[in-house]
């Protein structure tokens, strides 16, 4: 099958020829219609997970995906050949990745059944982000009439983010450039947004909207301890760009080191919003398998998500 594989870290990715996996007991084999870039298969390029996981080279990239069961492994219930299902591949080691033609996932968790009115592309780009989204504002318990700033609005997980923190009911402060950038976020939600430039006085500015500081920090892009001096004495941060407790002992708040967790029921929560129309899947560039390259190059550069067609 085709795949996007890395020989080595750090280094860039190439699209390959690589063996078609097999499941194992208790995995499916999925045929894969779309996936999509995340922050963390940058990471892996750069060799920033070197030690933190298993590599099994050649390195199939991808986490993301969507598609249909192609195959059951020995033992797996509640799935048959011809389910559309999407999700996260959660394995303890990095190789056998989704952005390919096929890939393997666990059968128990991080896969969900795609619901009618999801389309497999959105699917395919909805599970990293919306999880870690999700899971973040879970985290902090944030609740109508809080005000929530979220630094990194602009990328998958942020723009997500701002339409769940507005969903539910949360006054949303924003960082973006001005400009694409600043349109973008404002266009995700029919809530009003406010956004501030993280270019400039950030401080001054968030300062401006909430002169006592903010309730609650997702912490996505930017400095970590700066984004802490903009809450309130008792107010929480959630990080998924690993800042901990650790980290602020000198002040009065609550950090929350993320690790998105997608499993089937915030899966299935999540596409269910997309079912609805309430979420809106931000996909703003798509690539075909074969220029995946392009997409990574792209990848800096783009706001919302990237997604790859992989069949």
């Amino acid at each position: 099958m085709r795949a996007v594989t890395l020989e080595s870290v750090p280094s860039t990715p190439d699209v390959t020829e690589v063996d078609t996996p097999r499941p194992e007991a208790g995995e499916l084999l999925v045929k894969v219609a779309a996936a999509s870039l995340n922050g963390f298969d940058i990471a892996v390029m750069a060799g920033y997970v070197q030690g933190m996981m298993e590599h099994r080279f050649p390195l199939v990239l991808g986490q993301d995906f969507a598609g249909t069961v192609e195959a059951l492994g020995e033992g797996v219930e509640g799935f048959a050949v011809g389910d559309a299902v999407f999700g996260v591949v959660m394995k303890p080691f990095l190789g056998a990745g989704s952005l390919a033609q096929y890939v393997t996932v666990p059968a128990g968790h991080g896969v969900a059944r795609i619901p009618a009115g999801v389309t497999t592309g959105d699917a395919g780009a909805l599970g990293v982000a919306g999880a870690t989204a999700l899971v973040s504002l879970d985290a902090m318990a944030v609740a109508e009439g809080e005000t929530v700033l979220i630094s990194g609005a602009s990328g998958g997980v942020g723009a997500l983010a701002v339409q769940l923190a507005a969903a539910r009911g949360a006054k949303v402060i924003a960082t973006a450039r001005p400009g694409a950038q600043t349109d973008f976020v404002t266009g995700l939600t029919d809530a009003a947004v406010q956004v501030v430039d993280f270019t400039g006085d950030l401080q001054a500015q968030v300062r401006a909207i909430a002169p006592d500081g903010v309730d609650a920090v997702l912490h996505l892009a930017g400095d970590g301890l700066a984004l802490t001096a903009l809450l309130r004495p008792g107010g929480q941060l959630a990080s998924a760009t690993g800042l901990s407790q650790d980290d602020v002992k000198d002040h009065d708040v609550t950090v929350h080191t993320i690790m998105g967790n997608p499993d089937s029921k915030v899966l299935t929560y999540l596409a269910e919003q997309v079912a609805t129309g309430a979420l809106r899947v931000p996909v703003t560039a798509t690539y075909p398998l074969e220029q995946a390259t392009q997409a990574f190059a792209a990848f800096a550069g783009t706001p919302g998500k990237i997604a790859v067609a992989c069949s």
